[in-house]
């Protein structure tokens, strides 16, 4: 299976445990990695045949403002279960950077992997 994937897109949201977190918007970086047979795009040179990055970009950064979670691991779960139906993706690895959070890192997150490749 191949590998299409997304670097680094940033999104926008309200997340988070602390009182404090849940009255301002913070910057999330995802990056997506999913399986994707790209042979029937390739062989047509047929956009409607691939996985649409601009779409799965539009949808994540939608959903990212539309709902506000404590846990990035929820956040995380959610956004790759909306991946995986919404555009028929059988595996999909996430990870979800959230930069700032600790004063001494750059950045902290978790990463998942769902479905089978």
């Amino acid at each position: 299976m191949d590998i299409v994937f997304i670097k680094q897109l940033e999104v926008i949201t309200t997340i988070g445990v602390y009182e404090w977190e849940k009255s301002l918007q913070q910057k999330l970086y995802f990056d997506l990695e999913m399986a994707f047979d790209n042979r029937p795009a390739a062989v047509n040179d047929d956009i409607n045949l691939a996985l649409n990055y601009f779409s799965v970009s539009e949808v994540v950064n939608q959903f990212a403002q539309q709902h506000q979670f404590e846990l990035i691991e929820t956040m995380a779960e959610r956004v790759a279960a909306l991946i995986m139906e919404q555009f028929s993706v059988p595996w999909i690895k996430l990870t979800l950077h959230k930069p700032g959070a600790l004063p001494k890192a750059q950045s902290l997150g978790v990463q998942i992997e769902r479905g089978t490749r």
